[in-house]
């Protein structure tokens, strides 16, 4: 690992020297050490892709395989296995694709992508925090809340890009990766993958665009495209055009433009949609929207979602403008569904293990929405699930023997339940 993290600042020391050039020669740094490192980084519990093998089964021939594999990769006779594809839960109704590739492509996968970090690492903007290492939501939230708290930048648009990761132009990402990435073995390796084939239901296709969510490639693949699509056009062509103070905040595909001036949302709101149409991208209509947070009640739209929070203007202990935010009601009513469903599913557990997964589910919620401003929307999770769990327990069979009484000594003095709490607090961020 350590000569892995070696090689990654040789190569970002390489990309800052010639910033304006393709590299080549960078399949160089993938040996057989750097396959072992990325086999040994991979997820243990992942799920098996189309071949069936697990991360354990791939362990028993590694040290014969491994060096194999690096020959195949290097001369090109590496063949991407079709990707399993299976679908999560997204919501209370909807469900979105993941793409399963198997143990060995994921080494080779990783391998790519900690060559090519270095290099976009170097060229992706400050305002763009999914898909990295040491970005993450809370500090997307916490550089919103900044601009428009502190900047007064309180007319949004709030943007959502029609099944993004589905759509993306192949041919336009080729082009992209040209402009920094030009080593013949590594483009084509990712040629292969994004012409892999997709399993689903016991048939082979083969998609014409799009990167399929769960490569380890992929999240890289499309923070390039929407970087250049999105994130440099913004950036160096419009906001210098622009009559006022103007923000953008991504987070993967989401993200929320902020700017002073109405006249400056209108202008936006009209090149906005052309500028994606150019690139093969569309933005939901419907969800796509202009917020004004100073808004009347009855005048419109006076908050909009990101990153799993409403957000909304409020006021500081001084009485100054500012961006709070709380759980959004979308993501609360999920958060109870799974967990109303887990306990249902679970409820003949025996009492101390079963309180104490919930725990760890609590735990989870909190480390997530434990926001500043967002003690209500903890609360409110909390007191719900106090209720779900009252309702099984007292629905295990038998006569029921958990009156609120003594469940409430169960909770609070026997086997208590995880309190709301708050993990990540931006007080130094807040006006005083």
């Amino acid at each position: 690992m350590k000569d892995m993290l070696t090689k990654e600042l040789q190569i970002a020391e390489r990309a800052r020297k010639h910033k304006q050039a393709a590299l080549t020669n960078l399949q160089e740094f993938i040996d057989d050490d750097f396959l072992q490192s990325s086999f040994k980084s991979l997820n243990k519990k992942s799920v098996s892709g189309s071949d069936n093998k697990t991360w354990y089964d791939y362990q028993q021939e590694a040290e014969d395989r491994i060096p194999k594999l690096l020959g195949e990769f290097k001369s090109g006779k590496y063949k991407a296995p079709p990707v399993r594809r299976v679908y999560i839960q997204k919501g209370k109704k909807g469900k979105r694709p993941l793409g399963i590739p198997t143990i060995e492509d994921k080494i080779l996968q990783e391998s790519v992508r900690s060559v090519l970090n270095p290099i976009y690492e170097e060229e992706f903007k400050d305002f763009s925090y999914g898909f990295r290492k040491g970005y993450s939501a809370h500090q997307a939230i916490e550089f919103m809340f900044k601009e428009v708290s502190f900047k007064g930048l309180h007319y949004i648009i709030d943007a959502d890009i029609k099944n993004y990761f589905g759509s993306i132009n192949h041919g336009m990402l080729r082009k992209f990766l040209d402009l920094r990435v030009k080593d013949g073995v590594i483009r084509k390796m990712i040629n292969k993958w994004l012409k892999a084939g997709i399993i689903e239901n016991g048939q082979l296709s083969y998609p014409l665009e799009g990167t399929p969510q769960g490569g380890l490639i992929s999240p890289l693949l499309a923070n390039v495209y929407l970087h250049h699509v999105l994130d440099v056009w913004f950036s160096e062509e419009i906001q210098p055009l622009l009559t006022g103070k103007s923000f953008i905040v991504r987070y993967a595909d989401d993200f929320v433009l902020g700017f002073e001036n109405a006249v400056d949302v209108e202008r936006v709101m009209k090149v906005l949609p052309k500028r994606f149409e150019k690139y093969e991208l569309e933005l939901h209509t419907e969800k796509t929207k202009v917020v004004n947070l100073n808004s009347k009640r009855e005048d419109g739209d006076r908050s909009f979602d990101f990153l799993g929070f409403t957000h909304y203007l409020g006021k500081s202990r001084k009485g100054n403008k500012i961006l709070k935010r709380k759980t959004s009601k979308k993501k609360l009513s999920v958060a109870l569904d799974k967990i109303q469903d887990w306990i249902k599913i679970n409820r003949h557990t025996k009492l101390k293990e079963l309180i104490l997964e919930i725990n760890v589910r609590l735990s989870g919620h909190y480390n997530y929405y434990g926001i500043t401003f967002n003690s209500k929307g903890l609360n409110s999770y909390f007191e719900q699930v106090k209720r779900i769990l009252h309702k099984w327990l007292n629905r295990r069979g038998g006569k029921p023997i958990w009156n609120w009484e003594r469940y409430n000594k169960l909770i609070k003095e026997w086997m208590p339940l995880f309190k709301p709490k708050i993990y990540h607090s931006y007080l130094s961020a807040k006006p005083i």
